[in-house]
């Protein structure tokens, strides 16, 4: 490594100010700067924290493969500053969504825009240039294993900043690192298949925030974790959404990560088993009211119930 313990600076965060409200004293609510979120200033006044239009905004997405329907008329914003959990049972297209999110599946119909651009609308360069903006934790951390963990941690920038110096490269990844609650010394030059399964995925972790992104995609993070671990996944997206001010999307099972993390979840439903014309969504709200939900379907998965469902295993064609 390039850089000893004494040249180490603090961690990186992302600036992102709290934008001034018009005629207002700038004040950093204790929502951690969610745009659209209400607060009340020192002097007792209700604010809405809005300026910008949402960092992520989902209109009458609609997918379709061959005969099957896996989306139907999904309308989702993600705010800036937030964190939304996309929760389900598998097969209701929870991973197909979150594919649309960053144009690697095409809607059928509707609209998926970033920044207020549509991502159909955007040519080969511009969709990469674009994707740069996100970050990725996926499911087993796919690390390239036959890369040491510094080139990992290093991929998306040797990528992607080609005119950064090797030396700024390596502080980043240093720092980064050190984020995730990782020892540089100890694994710089060691490779995936030398660590554990939980420092593979700090390892991910950082990788995905090398490119200091505006929305962190996480895709099942805690799979195959034991609970503390599970739990050091946990706060580092906290970490990530209220130090680096990162708009995030959780697609999970894991509902203790859910609510812990989340300032808000949506449910889907399989598109299958919906009334004509009942939406996908089927719940939207924060985990304080998704425990209250009177939806039953919503209360048989949060409490993990298999109820009458078991007969459906009696009946696969």
């Amino acid at each position: 490594m390039s850089t000893s313990n004494a040249d180490r600076t603090p961690s990186e965060t992302r600036p992102y100010p709290f934008p001034k409200l018009e005629g207002q004293e700038q004040v950093e609510p204790e929502n951690n700067g969610i745009e659209g979120a209400v607060f009340v200033d020192k002097d007792g006044n209700k604010k809405v924290l809005r300026r910008r239009p949402p960092l992520l905004q989902i209109d009458q997405l609609n997918v379709v493969f061959g005969e099957n329907q896996v989306l139907r008329d999904v309308n989702l914003k993600i705010r800036r500053g937030e964190t939304v959990a996309v929760i389900g049972e598998s097969g209701c297209g929870k991973t197909v969504l979150l594919k649309n999110m960053i144009g690697l599946i095409a809607p059928t119909s509707g609209r998926v825009l970033f920044n207020g651009r549509d991502l159909a609308t955007l040519t080969d360069k511009e969709l990469t240039e674009t994707r740069s903006h996100y970050g990725f934790v996926f499911q087993m951390a796919a690390l390239f294993d036959s890369m040491t963990i510094s080139e990992n941690v290093a991929f998306p920038l040797r990528q992607h900043r080609k005119t950064m110096k090797r030396s700024e490269v390596n502080e980043r990844v240093e720092r980064l690192l050190e984020e995730v609650g990782l020892i540089p010394d100890v694994v710089w030059n060691k490779t995936p298949a030398e660590i554990s399964g939980g420092m593979r995925k700090r390892v991910g972790f950082a990788r995905a925030l090398a490119m200091e992104p505006e929305l962190m995609l996480y895709d099942e993070p805690t799979t195959g974790l034991d609970p503390i671990m599970s739990d050091v996944v946990n706060e580092l997206m906290i970490g990530a959404r209220d130090k680096r001010r990162v708009s995030g999307v959780l697609v999970t099972h894991d509902m203790k990560s859910a609510v812990k993390v989340a300032n808000r979840l949506i449910m889907l439903y399989p598109h299958s088993m919906l009334k004509p014309g009942e939406p996908q969504v089927i719940f939207d709200g924060t985990p304080e009211e998704i425990v209250m939900s009177t939806d039953p379907r919503v209360a048989q998965f949060i409490r993990g119930e298999a109820g009458d469902r078991i007969r459906e295993s009696g009946n696969l064609k």
